[in-house]
C-alpha cells in the first residue's frame, strides 16, 4: 500500500478542530515563491500550483520509467500547501488578498534529494511544455507552532485563528509571525468538489513561550 502523510503523520495533517501546541520538525517541498491574490484567474499562484504539481506527479512515477531513485517507495503525493506573510502586517490581513506574499509547496518523502527534483523539473517541463523554472527544493522548519483544523470557507478562518490566539494566551505563548515564521495553512479538500461549509483545512501559526515581567 502507498505511503499516505495524511494517515503516517496525523499529527501534523490531521488535527482537531480545537486548538493545539505541536513541535514540527524539517520537512522538505517542492516549492514556488510568488506574490499577489490566490484567487486570480490564470494568475502567478495557480500556475504556481500547476507547476508544483507536475513536478510532484513527475516524482511520483519516476519509478515506471528510467529514473531509478535511491530509497524509492510508493506513495501519495500529499496535499497543496501554503506559506503566507504581508510585509507590515501583524498577523494576515484577509481584506488585502492582493498584498500577499506567498510560498506554495507541497511536500516529498526524504528519499528524495535535490538530483532527483533538478532532474523532476527539466522533465515535467518537457513533458507538459510549462515553465519549471520558479520551482525550488526547500527544507522547512516550523518548530514551535500552535494549530488546529478550520472547517468551512478560507474567509472564515479569522474565526480559528482568534480561538488559537486566545488558547496560546491562556498557556503562556504568543505569535511569532514574521516573513520568516509565517502563517500556514494545508488544503485537505478540493473546493471546486466539496461543499464550502465542510472544508477542511490546516492552520498553523509559529509561537514563542511569553517573556517573563
Amino acid at each position: 500500500m502507498a505511503y499516505d502523510f495524511k494517515k503516517e503523520a496525523k499529527m501534523f495533517y490531521m488535527p482537531k478542530n480545537k486548538p493545539e501546541i505541536v513541535t514540527v520538525p524539517p520537512m522538505t517541498y517542492l516549492a514556488v515563491r510568488g506574490q499577489g491574490n490566490p484567487n486570480e484567474a490564470g494568475g502567478s499562484y495557480q500556475k504556481a500550483v500547476s507547476v508544483l504539481y507536475a513536478i510532484a506527479y513527475t516524482l511520483k512515477m519516476s519509478y515506471k520509467g528510467k529514473r531509478q531513485i535511491a530509497g524509492f517507495y510508493e506513495y501519495v503525493v500529499p496535499p497543496l500547501e501554503g506559506f503566507w506573510w504581508q510585509p507590515g502586517v501583524d498577523g494576515v490581513d484577509y481584506a488585502n488578498k492582493n498584498d500577499f506574499h506567498w510560498i506554495s509547496v507541497i511536500r516529498v518523502p526524504d528519499f528524495i534529494q535535490q538530483a532527483d527534483f533538478d532532474w523532476a523539473a527539466e522533465e515535467a517541463q518537457r513533458k507538459k511544455q510549462i515553465d519549471c523554472s520558479s520551482a525550488e527544493f526547500l527544507t522547512i522548519e516550523e518548530g514551535l507552532c500552535v494549530q488546529m483544523m478550520h472547517i468551512g470557507v478560507y474567509d472564515d478562518e479569522p474565526a480559528s485563528v482568534a480561538q488559537m490566539d486566545a488558547y496560546i494566551e491562556a498557556q503562556g505563548y504568543e505569535n511569532e509571525l514574521n516573513e520568516v515564521r509565517m502563517h500556514h495553512e494545508i488544503y485537505l479538500s478540493d473546493p471546486r468538489k466539496c461543499d464550502p461549509a465542510k472544508q477542511k483545512t490546516v492552520l498553523r501559526h509559529p509561537i514563542r513561550k511569553k517573556a517573563a515581567k
